[in-house]
């Protein structure tokens, strides 16, 4: 139904046609709504296009070493427990890996189940950073003091033109507001709706504004790892989901292939800032690759140096607790991936919204996935609440087992 409004500074009794939201302005938002995303962040391959990332030839079986898990943690004064934890923070899908072998899995969502691929949103950035380390260490990308435009000479001219590919993995590029997915016009809401209602991506990303000098400060930005996996693509000259399925997934063991869903303008192009997909147990295959130091079935498929800077950073504004308004105060940030602690021995995790979650825990050699469904895409308090039980539960495996 459409309605009528007078236009300010048209003529008197003039009226303005102002119609609603279409479908395709408004098809995020209903995607991301409770209840219907526990379905679209299972069923992504249904609903956009997609490019498969190919598990390979070799299948590892995880082991099982079941482990009751009783325990509780604390939270605001009250000692909760993990079911708890799921029902105040819609888990959809929750592995826990021990020394590579899984001692717990659940998978409460109502459409999940070990074979499911779970919408993983910013922690594919994580995945990203991972590619760039192969490629640095392969050749195809010279270094992180390379600047975009070495890649991309589309950015010339742009906020983005003398911006490093190490000032994209640390979220310094000083490029771009704060995200606010709750306002109509803003950056990231642009992004959206270009995305997946066949707009121009890369248009909104290189009109955004310089906010503030490169490398000084860090504000999280999805344009920053969308650029990434963009010099990524023109550097290796494959599509991410095939540098993903030759260089990384092929290695793992995993039980199925992933996918990478695209933009619906073409030619089409898969978001390195947040439509990885893929089932819980291999996302944890993930992280175990993190805890050993990038090795997986014998071969040194990230190499070392570059798994070991992703688990701190020496940059004062990239310590816990000084991120700024753009990250919560029990976090730090580095090459991609949110810290914990100031010690390359803490864990250290991917995120993404509405509560994605790859832990990692190299000292207790524990990985835990969480996958969720919230109403909102970020909050505060869930986060918070989540951090706290997960890192009860490695601390609990460090001491105990």
């Amino acid at each position: 139904m459409t309605s009528t409004t007078e236009r300010p500074g048209a003529p008197s009794g003039h009226a303005a046609v102002v119609r609603p939201p279409s479908w395709w302005d408004r098809q995020g938002d209903v995607i991301m709504r409770r209840p219907f995303n526990e379905w679209t962040f299972t069923h992504m391959n249904w609903l956009m296009p997609t490019e498969r990332v190919a598990r390979g030839d070799r299948h590892r079986p995880l082991p099982h070493d079941p482990y009751p898990m009783d325990l509780t943690y604390r939270f605001e004064g009250h000692d909760r427990t993990l079911h708890e934890l799921h029902r105040r923070t819609f888990t959809t899908a929750f592995v826990v890996l021990h020394r590579g072998a899984i001692v717990h899995e659940y998978y409460p969502g109502a459409f999940a189940t070990s074979r499911s691929r779970m919408q993983l949103f910013s922690v594919s950035k994580s995945v990203t950073s991972l590619m760039v380390g192969v490629a640095i260490a392969e050749g195809t990308i010279g270094s992180v003091k390379d600047h975009i435009t070495d890649y991309r000479p589309d950015f010339l001219g742009t906020a983005y033109e003398e911006t490093t590919l190490e000032e994209l993995l640390t979220m310094t590029s000083g490029v771009g507001d704060l995200e606010a997915w709750d306002v109509p016009d803003s950056g990231i809401k642009r992004f959206e709706q270009a995305v997946m209602g066949g707009g121009d991506v890369a248009a909104v990303i290189r009109s955004a504004p310089r906010t503030a000098p490169a490398g000084e400060s860090f504000n999280y930005s999805t344009f920053d790892a969308q650029v990434l996996g963009w010099v990524l693509e023109a550097a290796t000259g494959k599509s991410l989901a095939a540098y993903a399925s030759d260089h990384l997934w092929c290695h793992l063991g995993a039980d199925r292939d992933a996918y990478y869903w695209l933009t619906r303008a073409k030619p089409r192009s898969a978001l390195g800032s947040g439509s990885f997909n893929a089932t819980a147990r291999d996302l944890a295959r993930l992280g175990q690759l993190m805890v050993d130091d990038g090795m997986a079935g014998g071969v040194q498929v990230v190499p070392r140096d570059w798994v070991r800077r992703s688990r701190g950073s020496d940059l004062p504004q990239l310590a816990v607790g000084a991120l700024g308004p753009s990250g919560y105060a029990h976090y730090g940030y580095a090459n991609q991936w949110w810290t914990l602690g100031p010690s390359c021995f803490d864990a250290y995790t991917a995120l993404g919204v509405h509560g994605q979650y790859l832990y990692v825990d190299p000292a207790a050699d524990v990985v835990i996935v969480k996958c969720s469904a919230w109403p909102t895409q970020d909050d505060e308090r869930r986060d918070r609440e989540t951090i706290t039980a997960l890192r009860r539960i490695a601390d609990h495996f460090a001491c105990t087992r």
